[in-house]
């Protein structure tokens, strides 16, 4: 499974299978997660809340998960048919935790008004989308690449997570006691 250099070999097959289930299981979850949360237009408690001139529209948010979804599913397809590529294990294994941090942080805005821990939750996933990138990078070069529009999303959207803490400081349920 070596090239005749030693070179971890990528298997098509391999590639195709993974893409297939991860690409709809993590648009599956995300899109669960942010309808269960009550993340849309039809939430109250989001309605009443001072937003950033530079906050999209909400349909955005919507194509953009759905795009940064794919890509990052892409990348664990790209790093799982890479074999066998030392540190492959920590590479998955870092982006099923970073995929299952991910996963809180609508519940937690959203549905417990948290706003500052969603905010911190944005940073542990920034710290470990990083270390998941230059994991995937010792895997599958292309894997690594396919997750930098999620990095740059997750900048911007802790930006924006961090500018509706501070023109709603009354609305965090910490600050509110709750």
């Amino acid at each position: 499974m070596t090239d005749t250099l030693g070179a971890p070999q990528f298997l098509r097959g391999s590639f195709f299978r993974a893409a297939i289930v991860m690409v709809p299981l993590l648009l599956l979850l995300g899109g669960l997660s942010a309808r269960l949360s009550g993340s849309t237009t039809d939430n109250g408690w989001y309605q009443t809340l001072t937003l950033p001139s530079l906050q999209p529209p909400g349909p955005v948010f919507g194509i953009a998960w759905s795009v940064l979804y794919t890509l990052i599913a892409l990348a664990f397809a790209f790093a799982w048919a890479t074999r066998p590529a030392p540190h492959r294990r920590l590479a998955l294994g870092l982006f099923l935790l970073g995929f299952a941090i991910n996963l809180t942080w609508s519940p937690v805005f959203f549905r417990l008004h948290m706003i500052t821990v969603a905010l911190g939750i944005i940073a542990v996933m920034f710290i470990v989308a990083v270390a998941t990138t230059f994991a995937f990078g010792r895997v599958n070069r292309l894997a690594a690449w396919l997750m930098l529009p999620y990095l740059v999303w997750l900048c911007f959207a802790g930006a924006l997570n961090a500018r509706i803490l501070l023109l709603n400081p009354n609305a965090d349920a910490l600050q509110m006691g709750v």
